[in-house]
């Protein structure tokens, strides 16, 4: 049976809510978080701000809500990924191609500029740091060490802490973007070699296969 079509009310609000979160994020990167006003994304994107309130909360939910669009319009995901891959593709293959997709994505100036506007919110504000971990980070890690944990039963790899590894391999691959987000001075992109040269060790010693 398909799915009902949206209604029209329904449609508009969502209109609304993509177009308030467009605005804020082009704000928040043009002027910074601090200095960005709920006027500002109102006068940008229309609405109200009852509609924002209603919507998100408050600033803090609408930066989180532009982090989770950026999220889903990166599509990446290493379950999706294993779901359409053909059955010979094994699990090094997999994690290597998770892992160029999502370097490719995070070292994006953009994601680079508003992975900045977060660690300077967090810095001033740490309840909105361990709530931002809590729900953008941890469960990218708990995803990909139950698919660690699977692969291990399975026998396509030998992963004696699952969590552990995953937390392992996703800091390796998001690092020198937390560092171009950091300072003005970072190390360049790495090439795909420098990229398969870094996880090496890390797909020899968990015996991805």
């Amino acid at each position: 049976m398909n799915a009902a079509a949206p209604s029209p009310a329904d449609s508009r609000r969502e209109g609304r809510r993509l177009a308030i979160i467009e605005a804020a994020e082009s704000l928040f990167l043009e002027r910074g978080y601090e200095r960005t006003s709920l006027a500002a994304i109102i006068e940008r994107s229309g609405g109200s701000l009852a509609t924002v309130y209603e919507l998100f909360g408050n600033k803090q939910g609408l930066l989180r809500a532009v982090v989770e669009g950026q999220k889903h319009q990166s599509g990446i995901d290493l379950c999706r990924m294993e779901d359409a891959a053909d059955t010979g593709v094994s699990t090094a293959g997999l994690l290597m191609r998770y892992a160029h997709e999502l370097y490719e994505h995070m070292m994006q100036q953009r994601v680079i500029e508003l992975m900045r506007v977060i660690i300077v919110e967090s810095m001033r504000d740490p309840e909105f740091a361990r709530a931002f971990h809590q729900d953008f980070h941890v469960p990218v890690v708990q995803e990909m060490a139950d698919i660690f944990a699977r692969w291990t039963r399975e026998g396509r790899a030998d992963i004696d802490r699952p969590e552990a590894a995953a937390e392992l391999f996703l800091a390796t691959i998001i690092s020198d973007a937390q560092l171009r987000a950091m300072t003005a001075i970072a190390p360049p992109p790495l090439v795909e070699a420098g990229l398969d040269w870094r996880l090496a060790p890390f797909l020899s010693h968990f015996r991805f296969r």
